[in-house]
């Protein structure tokens, strides 16, 4: 691949196709061997369960340089088991912890050279991803399936400095008490999509969703978990059935009570606590952490302690920690960090 002429100090996260991609097929009641190919194009059926019905789940985790030149990915068993769970809540067949850990190693191992160096501070994008393949008319599971992951190499998600971003609360539900929001499903990032250019269009940067039960309780937004931290110092983290589990937020969890010696509480956090937090943000794949400066409420503005202007000290902390892990600065967990040679 020694024709790869990537501008490093200008990636983005946008979709750029890489050199091969890993592929498998369910059929006759199992999984098939998977392997690479370098067709990044989809034929399916036009009957097929994923375009009629929407059976779809996936994942997202990134590949790493090291600063001492070793390739790297985090905690990609996590991924594995999530997507498990994923798969099973919409009565499709899992992927193997055995075959998602290949084709990750698979797909990585073919692509070094996408991978962006350490200097650049970026990651090769990793979307495993499985889906309905098999014609359904009638509303049931399909019998076929497609497994497949690809990379796109993407940059470092604050480009220009961490600027701490405004949410508003939101009018619309995330997802049902005992429905899917629990899962990393396609469908609950369709339905979500009308409410996110919805708050683009008022002038904010996310939404923030509340319990659709009460609207009480802080929950999630579109695709990241929130972080509060008291004015004690002690790292909240909001707990519900619906909130999908972030592989981002429990590392947090780990490295703040393990590493630096920090009280957490994860529980229930009700939306009259957030004016008493001292720091907020949003957590997961793609930014680690993305601090949150105020929260709009229907006109009426929080702001948070820890400003407009930068992220706030225990958040920081907790960012460069998880950062100086995955890039192989901080020697972190055993078993966190995933070779591929």
């Amino acid at each position: 691949m020694s024709n790869v002429n990537i501008d490093w100090s200008k990636l983005g996260f946008e979709y750029q196709p890489i050199a091969q991609r890993y592929v498998a097929n369910f059929k006759d009641g199992k999984w098939g061997k998977g392997g690479l190919t370098g067709d990044a194009n989809v034929v399916l059926n036009e009957c097929a369960g994923i375009l009629q019905y929407c059976q779809e789940v996936f994942e997202g985790l990134k590949a790493y340089k090291t600063k001492d030149g070793r390739t790297v990915t985090f905690r990609p068993d996590q991924n594995a088991k999530r997507m498990i769970d994923s798969a099973k809540r919409l009565e499709m067949p899992p992927v193997s912890e055995e075959m998602f850990m290949e084709a990750v190693d698979e797909v990585v191992r073919a692509n070094k050279d996408y991978i962006p160096p350490f200097e650049s501070g970026g990651a090769l994008y990793l979307r495993p991803y499985l889906f309905a393949t098999g014609p359904v008319i009638g509303v049931k599971p399909s019998a076929e399936y497609q497994f497949r992951l690809f990379g796109t190499p993407v940059g470092n998600y604050f480009k220009n400095g961490v600027k701490p971003i405004t949410i508003c609360v939101s009018d619309f539900d995330r997802a049902a008490p005992r429905g899917t929001g629990h899962i990393k499903a396609g469908l609950n990032y369709a339905m979500s999509l009308h409410a996110y250019i919805t708050a683009h269009h008022n002038g904010f940067d996310e939404n923030m969703y509340l319990d659709p039960a009460t609207r009480t309780y802080v929950e999630e937004t579109g695709g990241a978990n929130f972080l509060f931290v008291k004015k004690d110092g002690t790292l909240v983290t909001p707990k519900s059935d619906s909130i999908l589990p972030s592989i981002t937020r429990r590392s947090l969890i780990t490295i703040a009570t393990d590493m630096l010696g920090m009280k957490v509480e994860h529980r229930p956090v009700k939306f009259s606590e957030v004016a008493d937090f001292a720091e907020a943000g949003l957590c997961g794949t793609a930014a680690v952490i993305c601090p949150v400066g105020k929260v709009v409420d229907h006109g009426k503005e929080i702001c948070i302690p820890s400003g407009m202007e930068e992220m706030g000290p225990v958040l920081t902390r907790l960012y460069k920690t998880l950062r100086g892990i995955q890039m192989g600065e901080i020697e972190g967990p055993e078993g966190w960090i995933h070779e591929v040679k």
